[in-house]
């Protein structure tokens, strides 16, 4: 029986009185892509830090891949394969977006690659870093600095990015924040690929793609899971549309 690759045990976060997190225990099962979803303010980007390392949870365990990795670091969870994309790009404006690519694929392999010497000579590199900027339809835009791509394409490139990392889940918070009808479509199809792949967690606000993408949904609100299930479990769950969705999203 495979493992779950990602299981969150009575999580507890809080800033001050503030409660971010209130008990949140939830399994991501194998192949499986899960959408967090909730009002703003509801706690979803708080609890990917949690689960990324990048905030450490008061209370609780998070288990990956079958190890407790609840006091590990973000590197060292990315180390493991738990891989994440910022709701805001996180990638280098005055680079190229080639050179985004091989610095991730540089820092996964241990190789000696230096954007300060001649990136041409680390040809092995490079030629991963082309392979996932083709995957992604940026190979021509290879040269160019990522600072001057189009908002959509930075998204894309954000998730190359990340998958020079070789992650084994993938977290993946607002993707499609800010782009375009086509950019989004883009995205979208784009996960549809990737969900083939690997496990991946998912917060969007765009719920046409949430319900497009996503095998099961979770609803968080006020730092607590209300519902959690199919999305069409979701769409007719009387509690989700009173708390978030709304008559318009059904």
């Amino acid at each position: 029986m495979n493992t779950a690759p990602l299981q969150l045990q009575n999580l507890r976060k809080s800033y001050g009185a503030l409660r971010v997190t209130d008990d949140v225990s939830l399994t991501i099962a194998p192949g499986e892509l899960h959408a967090i979803i909730g009002p703003n303010g509801a706690g979803k980007t708080t609890l990917i830090h949690q689960i990324s390392g990048l905030a450490r949870p008061d209370s609780g365990s998070i288990v990956f891949d079958g190890q407790d990795v609840t006091r590990l670091r973000m590197p060292e969870r990315a180390r493991l394969g738990l891989v994440r994309s910022f709701q805001i790009t996180s990638i280098l404006p005055r680079f190229s977006a080639l050179e985004n690519v091989a610095l991730a694929v540089q820092a996964r392999s241990g190789s000696s690659f230096s954007f300060l010497g001649n990136a041409a000579t680390e040809r092995g590199l490079n030629d991963i870093a082309m392979a996932l900027l083709a995957r992604f339809g940026l190979a021509h835009r290879a040269t160019i600095p990522a600072g001057q791509m189009s908002h959509g394409e930075k998204r894309q490139l954000e998730i190359a990015i990340a998958l020079a990392a070789k992650p084994k889940l993938l977290l993946l918070d607002e993707p499609l924040a800010g782009t375009s009808h086509d950019e989004s479509q883009r995205l979208i199809n784009t996960l549809q690929e990737l969900r083939r792949e690997l496990p991946i967690v998912l917060i969007e606000h765009d719920m046409d793609a949430v319900f497009a993408l996503a095998d099961r949904v979770s609803v968080l609100v006020y730092g607590r899971i209300i519902a959690s299930g199919t999305p069409q479990s979701i769409r007719d769950n009387a509690d989700v549309r009173a708390a978030y969705l709304g008559e318009e999203a059904l």
